[in-house]
């Protein structure tokens, strides 16, 4: 890594974005990826544990692999993504620049990895695929996981990952590891959220976050799409269908490091309406050097508000559902016939009126002879 310093911002960036001094990563963390956080952060030993294992992780032949056969971005190489790189520190007010790589691979992503210092690789399939905009958004969300710590439970999960395929023959073993992986995988897409929220930060350009989202969903077609459309897939998404497809959504969702695309989008330009988000952008943030003083317990209490709140506020039919049974409601069981058939029918046809008309009640019933359908629900990219 090499410090960043004034000198090196002469000419960037290219137009006047605000800078955040001393910000801490609790600022733009997801409230489920900040309690993790925060929790790992206050175990003692805890960087010491990892030290030890970065002995046995990949972590060294990977920083070989990226030197000796990737292109080495600096002020020689690739000198405008060089720019942006410590233009999204400076913003983000990281110490130190991570090393940044680019990688011959058609397919568009990027990954901040490393036990001891971060790197950073984006592929040529990204590169050629976004403006300078689109990019300077994903270089600061790259640089959000470097901030946040992200790139040490990233590289134990790419390890963990390995580990399994090897004793898959193993069926216990691959159990208890899979096990770990998927709670990984869990905090790691709430974790993509966050690092969104940091490549917004940096960025400062809303447009151009939803764009790259757009571009990594359908390519390069942008005269082929609009915004409001491909947010209208994510509304859809999550509000389609009943019970079963609720399922499919989980099972399409486990095995993925990141959450769908059209819902990162919703979920970037939810957050950026938010009173937390015009906060940040007026100077009011926490700082890091009064992270010491997080409380644990505030920051699970955080979390677990944002979760009640995102189970009361969901469209989806099994959160709707979850809502119903943590409200008490009655009835669960003909409640949980309907959700997984699809049908809508009112409590008085299940239970009849409070005159005891249930024939009455039946004819308010919506009659369907063709049976409850479900929409095709989008598996996502």
């Amino acid at each position: 890594m090499t410090e960043h310093s004034s000198e090196s911002h002469e000419n960037v960036p290219s137009r006047q974005r605000r800078r955040f001094a001393g910000i801490s990563s609790r600022a733009y963390e997801h409230p489920a990826d900040r309690s993790a956080l925060v929790a790992l952060r206050k175990l003692s030993g805890f960087d010491t544990v990892f030290k030890t294992l970065s002995g046995l992780l990949p972590e060294r032949s990977l920083r070989l692999l990226f030197l000796s056969d990737s292109v080495r971005v600096s002020d020689a190489q690739f000198a405008h993504l060089n720019d942006m790189l410590r233009d999204a520190c400076y913003i983000l007010d990281l110490e130190k620049v991570p090393p940044m790589y680019v990688n011959q691979d058609p397919q568009p992503n990027a990954m901040c990895i490393g036990l001891d210092e971060p790197i950073i690789v984006v592929t040529t399939g990204l590169v050629e695929l976004l403006d300078e905009e689109e990019m300077r958004a994903v270089i600061g969300h790259e640089v959000g996981h470097a901030l946040s710590g992200h790139a040490v439970y990233r590289t134990i999960l790419l390890f963990l990952t390995n580990i399994a395929l090897k004793v898959a023959w193993i069926p216990l073993g691959n159990v208890a590891i899979m096990a770990i992986v998927t709670a990984l995988r869990e905090w790691f897409r709430k974790s993509e959220l966050s690092a969104d929220r940091a490549g917004l930060l940096v960025g400062q350009d809303l447009q151009a976050s939803m764009r790259g989202l757009m571009k990594i969903a359908g390519g390069n077609h942008l005269h082929e799409m609009n915004v409001d459309a491909f947010l209208a897939q994510a509304d859809e998404y999550e509000k389609g269908g009943d019970l079963r497809d609720s399922v499919l959504k989980i099972l399409n969702l486990l095995p993925r490091s990141h959450p769908f695309t059209t819902v990162r989008a919703a979920e970037l330009k939810k957050w950026s309406e938010t009173r937390d988000y015009q906060r940040i952008m007026d100077g009011h943030y926490p700082r890091r050097d009064e992270d010491k003083d997080t409380s644990v317990t505030d920051s699970f209490r955080e979390s677990a508000a944002h979760y009640a709140d995102t189970v009361r506020t969901s469209k989806d039919p099994l959160m709707k559902l979850v809502g119903d049974i943590a409200g008490g409601a009655g009835d669960l069981g003909g409640k949980l016939r309907d959700k997984f058939t699809g049908q809508g029918g009112s409590s008085a046809g299940k239970g009849g009126t409070k005159d005891g008309s249930a024939d009455s009640a039946r004819r308010d019933e919506p009659q369907n002879p063709d049976g409850p359908g479900t929409e095709p629900g989008s598996a996502g990219s």
